[in-house]
């Protein structure tokens, strides 16, 4: 014996259906329309520079997008494998090499128009005299380095012909050189002025007379398979310089730094880099800070 359903309980089940279908729809369009989330390392206390620069990129490209800072601060090389194994990190950013181009994806915009190849060196403040006679790069060569034992500069240095030593814990370096376990760190012009006053404390003051440079590039790293978001901060990036918004947060970051580090009084140790890969654009004269 079959019952029919009262009209109301009709429209009651029509309304439902309809309420359903409008609540998967509006979901799914809450879900197409959710920002971008782009996952990003932590920063060294002190260095949020890669952080405004992603930021400022991302903001250009006109993708509504969301920052998002995972994990805590680690090793160089374990962040970019992360990224490299495409989980908990999005994009990264380093110095180049070609075994980072070819594990990972480069933007090819060096995001500090190759001042992190400018270096300058902590020192012990007692030692100041024992720089004074160095003229040319075999000169230094009597005197040990620190490094991150994970970084394309320890490797640049050791096929210069320099001693270095290579420590795992970034931190250390400085109580290391405190120590006299090797005679000075060589630092950016971009870092070395705010870990002076950091590390003040521990006796460490910049050399005055010297600069070592070699060419390198200091790109943000994404996923291999991830072209959609190397294409949009690339895009970003390149608005950013044309419209003068990039220069303008690099000069408000390192423009006292480069001031105050007198590179004209300096004498110049030009270094090669062998790490250099070839796709590296030092011809783009305007992606370069000029000295």
């Amino acid at each position: 014996m079959s019952s029919i359903a009262p009209p109301h309980l009709h429209r009651l089940a029509s309304w439902l259906g309809r309420a359903l279908v409008t609540c998967f729809l509006c979901s799914n369009i809450a879900a197409l329309a959710a920002p971008l989330a782009v996952r990003h390392p932590v920063a060294r206390d002190g260095y949020e520079y890669p952080i405004k620069v992603l930021d400022l990129a991302m903001r250009k490209s006109g993708v509504d997008y969301v920052l998002q800072p995972i994990g805590k601060v680690s090793l160089q090389s374990r962040i970019l494998k992360t990224v490299a194994s495409g989980t908990d990190l999005d994009v990264a950013w380093s110095m180049t090499s070609g075994q980072r181009e070819e594990d990972l994806l480069p933007i090819r915009i060096p995001i500090d128009k190759g001042l992190l190849g400018w270096r300058v060196f902590l020192i012990r403040e007692k030692d100041r005299a024992k720089f004074s006679s160095v003229r040319k790069p075999t000169d230094l060569q009597q005197f040990e380095a620190g490094q991150g034992h994970d970084w394309p500069d320890t490797e640049i240095l050791r096929n210069n012909g320099f001693r270095v030593h290579g420590y795992p814990v970034f931190e250390s370096l400085f109580d290391m050189l405190q120590v006299g376990r090797f005679d000075y760190f060589p630092r950016s012009i971009m870092e070395v002025w705010d870990e002076q006053r950091i590390h003040a404390g521990k006796g460490l003051v910049v050399e005055q007379t010297l600069v070592m440079h070699y060419p390198t590039a200091y790109y943000f790293f994404v996923n291999k398979k991830n072209t959609a978001l190397a294409s949009t901060i690339e895009i970003g990036l390149k608005r950013a310089i044309k419209d003068g918004s990039f220069d303008q947060l690099f000069n408000q970051e390192f423009g006292d730094d480069i001031q105050r580090s007198r590179m004209a009084s300096r004498k110049k140790l030009e270094l090669t880099n062998p790490l250099l890969p070839p796709k590296t654009p030092l011809g783009q004269k305007e992606l370069w800070l000029q000295f």
